[in-house]
């Protein structure tokens, strides 16, 4: 498991457990941890696309891929 997705689990369960100390109701932020996980598993998914495909393209631009 890569560090960037340990530090992401690990604000998945930090926020809502601030937001709780801070005042908010518990069942106002049972929808804090959800969403954060979904948001951080979209930015993996397009990091992971963003590294695969900005490769291929840099490499086609420079003709090093064959057609």
């Amino acid at each position: 498991m890569s560090t960037a997705v340990r530090w992401a689990a690990f604000g998945c369960v930090l926020a809502p457990v601030v937001l709780v100390v801070y005042g908010a109701s518990a069942g106002g932020v049972m929808w804090v941890a959800p969403v954060l996980a979904a948001v951080t598993g979209i930015c993996r998914l397009l990091l992971r696309r963003a590294e695969r495909g900005g490769a291929t393209g840099a490499r086609s631009a420079a003709g090093d891929v064959p057609r």
